[in-house]
């Protein structure tokens, strides 16, 4: 099925003309308006603590409610990638970034409201203001705390991208210490 299959009107003129152009975009016969479907810009924030643990989270809504997770979110409009990871954990754990450190991005899909939205996840390594500062469960995150880096197990999280992105992170980590 086309991922633009829940829009049937062009958003340009109206038109009822609106059809699959090919498999990144939708055009209206009416007026020519082509809408390519390309992937939302989401930040995924791998925090690590002075005693090397990770801040995890717990996903209060879904999809993948109650299963683990990372800070992040999707980037807003006029945002870089660093403003909105910053303020993504801000929101959600009460912390401050002080630097933020491109790692990598992988491709998801993320259902929401019954809509299947295709990500690009942008992973980076953050440090923050306090780590030593009481986390809190703000937004969309049930409870957050700190895990050893030898006890995580990215099987546990719910999200696709998040578990390979965690593997990756892990296993880079571990090849730079040996």
């Amino acid at each position: 099925m086309h991922p633009l299959h829940k829009f049937h009107y062009c958003p340009v003129c109206g038109s009822a003309h609106f059809e699959e152009n090919n498999e990144k975009s939708k055009r209206c016969v009416q007026c020519g308006f082509t809408y390519y479907f390309n992937p939302s810009a989401a930040t995924v924030a791998l925090i690590v603590n002075g005693r090397n643990e990770l801040l995890v989270c717990r996903r209060a809504k879904e999809p993948a409610k109650g299963t683990l997770d990372l800070p992040g979110g999707f980037i807003d409009m006029h945002e870089t990638g660093e403003e909105g990871v910053s303020r993504e954990v801000l929101e959600e754990t009460g912390l401050t970034v002080t630097h933020a450190h491109y790692l990598f991005s992988l491709p998801n899909t993320y259902l929401y409201s019954d809509f299947l939205v295709h990500t690009l996840d942008q992973f980076f390594l953050c440090t923050v203001e306090d780590d030593e500062k009481a986390l809190q469960a703000l937004d969309d995150v049930a409870d957050s705390q700190w895990i050893p880096l030898a006890e995580v197990n990215p099987t546990l999280f719910g999200l696709n991208s998040v578990r390979q992105g965690l593997q990756r992170f892990l296993e880079e980590r571990r090849w730079k210490s040996n």
